[in-house]
């Protein structure tokens, strides 16, 4: 199970507890909910090593786009060198190497922003993810601890509920 989807479970948990009367509080299954939080403790490396497995994506893509710019660069230079060379075609050379130089800069450029878009969008989906977990833990956690201020109280099912 996703932890986003524990954490849907957790919050349908809550909202479905038995309010204390008089109060906005309420009551749950303690170990239930100990059980679930502690399943998505489990669950919660693994989002973080897909999250690390992107970062090593994001750099192995970053290392290739500047393996391939230098290449290209590298074959610009060396045509530019082999163009300069012949004696009549020397200028029209070095505008056609100074072409494929700016070229290869650029596409080196876009797919370093390409990469950066990409992993940026997917740090910002894991990011919101940990935020809503976080938040979810933390609003569990709030009512654990109300419902601990107040105690624990569960009535017994043979003498049913408290007398107003």
């Amino acid at each position: 199970m996703e932890p986003l989807d524990r954490i849907d479970e957790i919050m349908a948990l809550v909202e479905t507890a038995r309010s204390v009367p008089m109060s906005r509080n309420c009551m749950l299954d303690r170990t239930e909910m100990i059980n679930i939080l502690d399943q998505l403790r489990e669950e919660l490396p693994a989002e973080l090593r897909r999250a690390t497995a992107l970062l090593e994506e994001r750099d192995k893509i970053l290392e290739a786009g500047r393996n391939e710019a230098e290449r290209i660069i590298g074959e610009g230079e060396a045509e530019h060198s082999r163009l300069v060379s012949v004696n009549e075609v020397s200028v029209s050379a070095e505008h056609e190497a100074a072409r494929l130089i700016s070229e290869a800069r650029a596409e080196a450029q876009r797919l370093r922003e390409e990469v950066d878009d990409y992993v940026d969008t997917a740090l910002a989906n894991f990011e919101q993810l940990l935020t809503r977990s976080l938040a979810s833990i933390e609003r569990g956690r709030d009512k654990m601890h109300a419902l601990r201020e107040i105690g624990s109280f569960i009535p017994d099912q043979e003498t049913g509920p408290i007398p107003l």
